[in-house]
């Protein structure tokens, strides 16, 4: 039987209705031992695609569809059948559903002669239908990264809303983020090569705290691409799904979809265009969990559900793009929290949009579904042999609660500074990055002079460090000037990695906000940085190639030159290339030649749908750079379309040493790995083409697993066999699926994105850009795959030494990650 006839097609008009539940668990859905998945009903077309759902007061789902209006949901298992109606109220077109203080909430998109905004319906004459409609917050911005979810904030007397980057900041009342948001781009940025996004401006995507009536707005969290979902714990602890922006893959601003803990006060910095910050930078806070390509949707805790104990504390968090739920189990690291990703449902096409616990039944109810695809209603039930009872809530940690006692400073008024500054100073030298990040915001949201003195009593270096930082985001010249010479006179060699990567920043800001640094203190911070480059460490090279190139200092090109040809990564040669565009000195025509000739050989490299056309971009803003003479000299180079070449062509170049098989290499002993060559064991990462899938320490691609704790979490064979043989243990997170098609065709790879009734399919993974359209009426079949997508070979063409130093390399690396947690 063809797959698309197992769709429901009914045409219903509006009104209520009966649907037959089914009730049946779907083929090829993974799911958790114990859980069972339910398909409730499909929803009928005439109802849209469902995007948003809330429970109400009596238990019953409302849902939205995307483009139209709502749906009410009365669940009866007895009679095998959900009660459907449609409201009977001008509304819908919602991304979030609250219902809540005897009123629905509804996040609506701009429709039907409807502005954008949050609604607020009530029922004012008891006939269960609302009747009354009433705008509570006029909103600019629509669409899919527009206005998102509502939920009930902690103290059970607010609610918390959220938005995408598409979405202007409505005027607020109040802001725990400090307000003085800025680009902060040392290099200029370059806005995305296909225009989306172009010209907007932080905070980017926001969280906001307001009242039941909207009398009230406070910013608590910015710096989101497009967080669609948020969810309280059970202790009041923010949690969001932020999107990726999955043109970028291959490039090195790329950032994949991530969890982020959004305590007050916080910046994730997101800007658009080549400006996302890295993570590392300590004005903007790291994520929670890096997940990777995706598009996130529905997020909640567990809380409530009648699940085993584990899963009641679990986060779920849903990706529509790769259909997934995971449940991610946080635990306690310093004042934030460290999580693990696990699939909790996940299945082919299976398109996530939102979620729910419905107290009455302690179920999770999800719906699928957007871009008018066919959308369904699915229940996930318990039937395991574990307990179900309520369990207690871990309390928070003595440094979370320390953290949180910092978070009660910014709510303070200007009369309460003194306040402030005796509690904030201190704790700027905290072991704890999220404790200094919200002393440091809590500080900067008062007045200046009340910490002018103050904020040069730290003499630990941290606290230099963080309070430079403090200066140069929200002082005036005159502290500027006093920072930036304690910064040069602190030790290099003292610093750890992080304090240099916090170093290079700081004194960007104070050469972008705090006027122009004289000429002296430009030679200076040459003087203190030049000698040192290259370091061998990678985001430091980086950094300091970022801030002496957009200084445009003297001595730079050379060294950054080099590291732009030979840096094993792809993602590390276009940061060099891109930063070297706007360098004007020391230039040679072979220097130039060399550099203009990258462009030409990174036809080899392949990424997003935006990848080629910003090489293209940023060749044309270095050609625009140059004098008549200087083009007249590369002359045809200038416009060489690049030599395409396959991606794991280097490996293809080199000679076969043996087909290993796994026993061949072993058995290896903890002697076997003393003395190796942990500098040819990167080497053997890129030549073994490791580098285009998958993330070490936050460089390289992010189409497959982070492998960064690999080398500590996994024994010698099973590193080996995960290599050689990959298609041994294929993860469900990585599995791809096979479409078996009506003109005899068979397609194998990961769904990642839908549109409307066409699957759009990853099947290389070193092209993560191109995309294979599958149209659901041509598919006659679709199942899991058994087989990875990673290719095999990748270890043959190198000897049992360079298999060596590259299984030392990926350990050392584990270990040092974990040392620094």
């Amino acid at each position: 039987m063809r797959w698309s006839e197992f769709r429901m097609v009914l045409f219903f008009a509006l009104g209520c209705f009966a649907i037959p539940t089914i009730g049946e668990e779907p083929e090829n859905m993974a799911r958790i031992d114990g859980f069972v998945v339910e398909k409730m009903f499909d929803v009928p077309s005439a109802q849209g695609s469902w995007v948003s759902m809330t429970v109400d007061h009596k238990g019953r789902l409302i849902a939205s569809d995307q483009y139209g209006g709502l749906y009410r949901v009365t669940l009866d298992d007895q009679a095998q059948e959900s009660r459907v109606e449609a409201l009977q109220v001008r509304s819908g077109r919602a991304h979030g559903l609250l219902y809540a203080f005897d009123s629905l909430y509804v996040m609506s998109h701009e429709g039907d002669g409807q502005q954008s905004g949050l609604y607020r319906l009530q029922d004012t004459n008891g006939d269960d239908q609302f009747d009354k409609v009433e705008l509570l917050l006029p909103l600019k911005g629509s669409g899919e990264h527009g206005p998102h979810a509502i939920v009930l904030s902690p103290d059970g007397k607010s609610i918390t809303i959220c938005a995408g980057n598409h979405t202007q900041l409505p005027p607020t009342t109040a802001s725990r983020v400090p307000q003085n948001w800025e680009e902060d781009q040392v290099v200029p940025r370059m806005w995305d090569a296909n225009g989306h996004a172009a010209g907007i401006l932080a905070p980017g995507g926001w969280i906001c705290e307001m009242a039941p009536d909207g009398s009230t707005l406070e910013l608590i969290s910015m710096g989101f691409r497009n967080q669609y979902d948020i969810a309280f714990d059970p202790n009041g602890e923010l949690f969001t799904f932020d999107a990726d922006m999955e043109w970028d893959i291959g490039l090195p601003w790329y950032r994949p979809t991530r969890l982020c803990h959004a305590i007050p006060g916080s910046e994730f910095g997101w800007r658009s265009g080549t400006g996302k910050w890295p993570e590392y930078y300590p004005d903007s806070l790291p994520a929670t969990v890096d997940i990777g390509p995706g598009s996130p949707t529905g997020v909640l805790f567990g809380t409530g559900a009648k699940f085993p104990a584990k899963y009641q504390q679990a986060l779920f968090i849903a990706d529509w793009s790769y259909g997934v739920i995971y449940a991610v189990h946080l635990s306690p690291q310093g004042a934030s929290f460290v999580g693990e990703p696990e699939n909790f449902v996940t299945g082919p096409g299976l398109a996530v949009t939102d979620m729910v616990i419905n107290p009455q039944d302690g179920c999770l109810y999800f719906a699928i579904g957007g871009r008018r695809s066919q959308s369904a209603l699915y229940r996930v039930s318990y039937r395991g042999e574990e307990s179900t009872a309520p369990v207690s809530v871990p309390p928070l940690t003595e440094m979370q609660q320390h953290r949180r006692s910092l978070e009660s400073l910014l709510t303070a008024t200007p009369e309460q500074a003194a306040t402030v500054v005796a509690q904030a100073i201190p704790n700027l030298s905290h072991v704890d990055r999220f404790v200094r990040y919200t002393a440091r915001v809590a500080l900067e949201r008062m007045p200046v002079d009340s910490w002018r003195e103050a904020i040069l009593q730290p003499r630990d270096t941290q606290g230099i460090l963080e309070s430079s930082l403090t200066v140069a985001r929200a002082g005036d010249d005159e502290l500027a000037r006093r920072t930036l010479e304690r910064l040069l006179q602190m030790r290099w060699e003292n610093l750890d990695v992080a304090q240099r990567l916090h170093w290079l920043r700081t004194v960007g800001l104070h050469w972008l906000r705090r006027g122009e640094v004289t000429q002296e203190k430009r030679d200076q911070i040459t003087s203190y940085l030049l000698p040192k480059f290259p370091t061998g460490q990678t985001f430091i090279d980086m950094e300091i190639a970022r801030l002496l190139c957009g200084m445009d200092v003297p001595g730079i090109v050379g060294p950054t030159l080099k590291l732009m040809r030979n840096s094993p990564s792809q993602e590390e040669q276009v940061h060099y290339n891109f930063v070297l565009r706007v360098c004007s000195h020391d230039w040679t025509p072979e220097n130039r030649r060399q550099y203009f000739q990258w462009f030409v050989d990174a036809g080899r490299f392949r990424g997003g749908h935006s990848f080629a056309r910003f090489l293209l971009n940023t060749r044309d803003d270095a050609i625009a750079r140059l004098d008549e003479n200087t083009k007249a000299t590369l002359g045809d180079l200038l416009t060489q379309k690049p030599i395409e070449a396959r991606p794991d062509e280097e490996l293809t170049q080199r000679a076969i040493v043996k087909h290993w098989k796994v026993d061949d290499l072993l058995p290896i002993s903890d002697q076997d790995f003393q003395n190796r060559d942990l500098k040819n064991g990167e080497k053997m990462f890129s030549v073994g083409l490791c580098w285009k899938c998958h993330r070490l320490e936050g460089a390289g691609g992010s189409v497959g697993p982070d492998l960064t704790p690999a080398g500590r979490r996994f024994g010698v064979r099973d590193l080996l066999e995960a290599i050689i043989v990959p298609s041994k243990e294929v993860s469900d997170q990585y599995r791809a699926t096979v479409f078996e098609l009506d003109d005899g065709r068979t397609v194998m790879g990961r769904v990642a994105n839908l549109s409307g009734d066409t699957y759009m399919v990853q099947t290389d993974l070193y092209d993560p850009g191109r995309f294979t359209n599958i149209r659901v009426g041509d598919i006659v079949d679709l199942k899991p795959s058994e087989i990875s997508m990673m290719p095999t070979g990748l270890l043959d063409t190198m000897s049992r030494d360079e298999v060596l130093d590259l299984l030392a390399y990926m350990r050392a690396v584990s270990e040092a990650a974990f040392d620094k947690r």
